[in-house]
């Protein structure tokens, strides 16, 4: 396996639904009153921020996607926040969000270091804006470890314990997300190779 910057985006992209997968089952053991209760954070509950980090990351995926397919921007991508809060209940935010981990591991894993600065493009409020795909795809693991974080904060005021977040990297706790690789079909082999997979 190449161990190229855009392999590296790749393993963030795994990292980022192994986090998500440990939050969300935490999340998923509350009841339905502490997941909706008012709370002190940037978002006002647990259910508003899990929300806010799919909807963002589906706005984000539909951009990267049709610009590295080559397509034109979305007519209306917005309506990725109509409603703001799309799900009610943890286990249906939960499935949901499973599914744009995938698609963004799907991507990560389909782009070369010379498509990295592949042009992109969307509609904001002030017209279309155009960036580079390095740079949407740091600015939105940025985005999902700032409210992943929040979320775990707030998981500290519930009868659910925060899990543990930190460690997916280092090659002595492989067995520490082993249980979590096995759920999610991951291995460390697929993801750093079988060379770099071995201390």
């Amino acid at each position: 396996m190449t161990h190229s910057l855009a392999h590296h985006f790749a393993t963030e992209a795994y990292n980022n639904a192994w986090a998500n997968h440990r939050l969300l089952k935490a999340c998923c053991a509350l009841s339905q009153d502490e997941f909706t209760a008012r709370r002190t954070s940037f978002f006002p509950s647990i259910k508003a921020t899990l929300n806010h980090i799919l909807t963002v990351d589906w706005f984000y995926l539909e951009m990267m996607e049709r610009s590295v397919a080559g397509l034109p921007h979305a007519e209306n991508p917005g309506r990725h926040f109509e409603p703001e809060e799309p799900f009610e209940r943890c286990a249906d935010l939960a499935r949901e969000q499973r599914t744009a981990d995938r698609r963004l591991i799907a991507l990560c894993e389909s782009i070369r270091d010379d498509q990295l600065d592949t042009r992109v493009t969307t509609l904001r409020r002030e017209g279309l804006v155009h960036d580079r795909l390095r740079r949407i795809l740091a600015h939105l693991f940025q985005h999902q470890i700032h409210h992943r974080g929040q979320a775990h904060a707030m998981l500290a005021g519930t009868s659910a314990k925060p899990p543990q977040l930190d460690e997916f990297y280092s090659t002595n706790e492989a067995s520490l997300r082993a249980a979590d690789f096995a759920e999610l079909g991951f291995s460390e082999e697929m993801i750093w190779g079988a060379r770099a997979a071995a201390p």
